[in-house]
């Protein structure tokens, strides 16, 4: 449990990372030097072998499988086969993504409700905004009330039904 709570700590970090520089989104400096501090162990020397290619920061995205990799490695020694170990690490990465977007747009949702105006909010909004465009073109507002944020999450937790559904014959 406690190796698993580390894993996630730094792959959240990694992926972060990685989807900070994908959507070209400037950190505010505390979060930029946590997500740094936490991941450029791995991901400096990752860099040499896995340059950057179409703009994307591929050490962050493969850092944060291995240590997904690395957490899951403990079925190994349970007995489970690699492949397996292989297949349900990848599985755990894709929910991790999927778990992150949605706690991204929880921490929007409550922004959005306590206080609109934090220094963090404009950095989440961003953060997001990827992810709701495409929505807000199809849901329109309800009474001024933006109900993209639900219908993503909704839609992230169908992709997660989904995925482990696909992965449940293993």
């Amino acid at each position: 449990m406690i190796v698993d709570a580390i894993a996630v700590l730094l792959g959240s970090a990694l992926l972060l990372r990685f989807w900070m520089q994908a959507i070209r989104v400037r950190p505010p400096s505390s979060v930029a030097q946590f997500t740094f501090q936490l991941s450029d162990w791995l991901v400096r020397p990752l860099r040499r072998i896995v340059p950057g290619v179409g703009g994307y920061d591929w050490a962050s995205l493969i850092g944060a499988f291995l240590i997904v990799l690395a957490a899951t490695s403990i079925l190994f020694f349970a007995g489970w086969p690699w492949p397996a170990v292989a297949l349900m690490a990848f599985q755990r990465f894709l929910e991790w993504i999927l778990y992150g977007f949605m706690a991204l747009l929880v921490i929007e949702a409550i922004f959005s409700w306590v206080n609109p105006h934090a220094p963090l909010a404009p950095f989440v909004r961003a953060l997001n905004e990827p992810l709701l465009r495409p929505i807000r073109r199809v849901v329109p507002l309800v009474g001024n009330l933006d109900l993209s944020l639900l219908v993503a999450l909704i839609l992230l937790q169908i992709a997660q039904l989904l995925l482990g559904m696909a992965f449940a014959g293993r």
